[in-house]
């Protein structure tokens, strides 16, 4: 079983889009396998998308949240801390085509939730509180949260993690639990300074920061023998905004990808095993870059309609202010066959 954090340090990438799309294409490629997302972050716009995208799934997102016992991260997280526990994810999880029928039926979701940014400061106190002899250390027990919950599932389950850009535990909890990263960059040169903090705030620096490099997550993940999960793909996306469609790919390799190869031939153990050779920048691109380059107009407003891509036909939509947004046939296919070009990439 794998588990994938969609994740990188900067704003502004699509992680939510992202999640929304390969989750949902992953599940209907792959009927056999059961699909959870956990959306860890509190803005919570993956799980707004797959409830029905909209006010509706904002809505429906709302309920569960507002239950006694809330059916969301934040319950889920609190029955683990209260009673230390692995809860069930049955108790927690929704199936979502009961709530979105253009949904695949082995789609499952723990909805985000916009308390979990009240409850951090909670989770910082447990995970702070002094190791006592012969107990679970604490800071350690309460990151690997996600992991006992992974662990807890058989190997028919494959989980995709929603993040949030900031580096705040419940950030941290998605990154711990999972075994895989894969990485939004846009094509511009902000992505590439995010590129090399994200590997900072992951593994640490070299040499460490006299003052605070002791204190960092990943000094005390170090320290505790626990397992960061490997970049398994760097994800292209929105680069139209910036170049054009016919210089993506180039824009994407001036942007951000000396710095990406460059963490590649310093330490390639921080990269999912691949079976071909790299000898060249060239080969590593092939190896880790997935594109979503013709994927923009038409995976937006399929998002924001909480509908996948392969059940959208050519017409009229309204978004937002924007009465009429035109979705061609073209793009649909391109913007499918984009999804799909990542998808295939994910191991079932």
């Amino acid at each position: 079983m794998e588990a994938y954090a969609i994740w990188n340090n900067k704003g502004g990438t699509g992680k939510s889009t992202i999640t929304f799309h390969l989750a949902s294409r992953f599940a209907e490629k792959n009927p056999k396998r059961k699909v959870l997302v956990v959306d860890l972050c509190p803005q919570a716009n993956s799980s707004m998308l797959l409830l029905g995208g909209g006010i509706d799934g904002e809505k429906k997102l709302l309920d569960f949240c507002g239950k006694p016992v809330p059916q969301s991260v934040v319950g889920y997280i609190s029955e683990a801390i209260l009673n230390r526990n692995t809860p069930d994810v049955d108790d927690f999880s929704i199936n979502v085509s009961s709530v979105n029928q253009r949904m695949p039926e082995n789609l499952h979701l723990i909805c985000g939730d916009g308390n979990l940014e009240l409850m951090a400061p909670a989770l910082n106190d447990e995970a702070s509180r002094t190791p006592f002899p012969g107990l679970p250390d604490p800071w350690k027990w309460v990151h690997e949260l996600f992991v006992r919950m992974r662990n807890s599932l058989d190997q028919s389950w494959t989980i995709f993690f929603d993040t949030n850009p900031s580096f705040s535990i419940y950030t941290e909890l998605a990154i711990c639990g999972a075994t895989r990263l894969l990485v939004p960059v846009n094509a511009d040169d902000s992505s590439r300074v995010a590129v090399k903090a994200l590997f900072a705030l992951l593994h640490g620096t070299n040499p460490p920061h006299q003052f605070f490099g002791n204190y960092t997550f990943a000094a005390r993940a170090s320290a505790r023998g626990m397992v960061i999960p490997c970049v398994h793909l760097a994800i292209g996306n929105r680069f139209t905004q910036y170049k054009g469609a016919a210089a993506a790919f180039a824009a994407f390799s001036d942007a951000t990808a000396d710095q990406l190869y460059g963490e590649f031939i310093a330490n390639s153990g921080r990269f999912s095993p691949n079976q071909g050779v790299i000898s060249t920048k060239e080969d590593f691109l092939a190896a880790y870059v997935g594109e979503l380059r013709d994927f923009n107009t038409a995976g937006v407003v399929a998002a924001h309609r909480g509908t996948p891509l392969s059940k959208m036909k050519q017409d009229y939509y309204p978004v937002h202010n924007d009465p009429e947004v035109k979705v061609s046939r073209q793009q649909l296919n391109l913007g499918l066959q984009a999804i799909d070009s990542v998808v295939d990439r994910i191991d079932p």
